[in-house]
């Protein structure tokens, strides 16, 4: 049996699992969570294409006004893993992971885990030892077989979904719904967001399959249109209209009293990084986007539309895997000024210069990220910073002091 003996030595352990490593199966879950014991804490799962990470947070922050323990597990990190398991927003301590993932390899069938399934269940077992009242689960890729599946929610939000992950979850909008509306389960309880119609039909067709109530967050709650939402874009609203609605639902099953002016308050105090996030760095306004395919570009765009913000200049690169050609009108339409690619560090990074070609017109591959922020600093309107969530990863262990309210 493998055991470590520091948080240096687990997090080796972690990246030897490989961190884009798939194998779209529950098997391993099930026999880990069969052979330790299945956890009792109550789990809202969010799955979805776009939005999924702020409607975790506009979630966590409703259920924490209202005096809930809460537990949320995100994806992806920035600078640290750790990022990812929050209860009641603070990280767990190294010690703490390191205790719970040796808990992991100790129980039959933790060393098989994947990377993302040793913190799916890692992320477990810290809710069920701080005794959450509520663990806020967000689905890393696709839905039936993603493995926060293998836990029963008492209810499954859904996000916005769009084209993304095509190669493994199949290449039309169809496909990719099918897949994500796999995560409703039988007999359960699906809230969901604003969706194109081929993503409706694969909901209703699930829900009807396993008998499942299928429920629109438009007839669960009303317009947050008025509330100065902690997370800024007019995409937002519609994220923190679901939250609210599942929110809703989930304190009139546990007989907890909500009321208007905490529920305001919730909505005004969530923080997450990298989502229409305005920064200043040396006199240099930031906007700081994890926008990575056409779906949540087209958002981005509305947002800087409904602001009335024209950036001065983009700094933008993305993942060879993702679909260029999709983003590329988006990308072109941003600014006026130049478009500066910059090299991305991992071995998923697409070329700088290939992405420069592509884009044309005042695009310029840029040696790095730094690079590309000091070029052009004295151009009038903000810099904005788009494309790839590891982009933003790259910018925050430059200035880790963002990643917080």
């Amino acid at each position: 049996m493998t055991r470590l003996s520091n948080y240096t030595e687990l997090t080796a352990y972690m990246d030897r699992l490989g961190l884009f490593h798939m194998d779209l199966t529950l098997g391993r879950m099930e026999a880990f969570w069969n052979a330790r014991g299945r956890p009792t804490v109550p789990v809202v799962h969010v799955v979805g294409t776009n939005g999924k990470g702020s409607t975790s947070s506009f979630l966590t922050s409703l259920a924490r006004a209202h005096g809930q323990k809460v537990g949320t597990f995100t994806s992806p990190h920035f600078v640290s893993p750790r990022e990812r398991i929050l209860v009641n927003r603070r990280m767990l301590s190294r010690d703490d992971w390191l205790t719970l993932g040796n808990e992991i390899l100790s129980v039959p069938g933790g060393e098989e885990l994947t990377y993302f399934e040793f913190q799916t269940c890692l992320a477990m077992l810290a809710f069920e030892r701080a005794r959450v009242d509520l663990a806020v689960m967000e689905a890393g890729l696709g839905g039936r077989f993603d493995a926060t599946n293998v836990f029963r929610p008492e209810l499954t939000l859904f996000t916005p979904m769009g084209l993304d992950h095509e190669k493994i979850l199949g290449p039309t909008l169809t496909d990719i719904a099918r897949d994500k509306a796999g995560a409703i389960h039988e007999g359960g309880v699906a809230l969901t967001g604003p969706q194109d119609p081929e993503a409706i039909i694969q909901l209703q067709e699930r829900a009807e399959k396993v008998r499942a109530r299928l429920v629109y967050a438009v007839d669960a709650a009303g317009p947050v249109d008025g509330v100065r939402l902690g997370l800024r874009g007019i995409h937002q609203t519609s994220n923190a209209r679901l939250a609210l609605a599942g929110w809703r639902w989930f304190a009139a099953g546990h007989s907890l009293r909500t009321d208007h002016a905490t529920e305001v308050f919730g909505l005004e105090s969530t923080f997450l990084p990298g989502r229409f996030q305005f920064v200043e760095l040396d006199g240099q306004e930031i906007i700081l986007d994890g926008a990575h395919n056409a779906h949540a570009m087209a958002a981005l765009s509305a947002a800087l539309r409904a602001d009335n913000i024209r950036p001065g200049k983009v700094v933008f690169a993305c993942l060879r895997d993702k679909n260029l050609t999709d983003m590329l009108p988006f990308i072109r339409s941003f600014s006026d000024g130049p478009i500066l690619v910059p090299a991305m560090k991992g071995e998923r990074a697409a070329d700088n210069r290939a992405i420069a070609e592509a884009i044309g017109g005042k695009a310029e591959a840029s040696e790095s990220l730094e690079a590309a922020l000091e070029q052009g600093s004295d151009i009038d309107g903000p810099t904005l910073v788009c494309g790839s969530l590891y982009l933003l990863a790259e910018f925050y262990i430059l200035n880790p002091r963002f990643l917080t309210a």
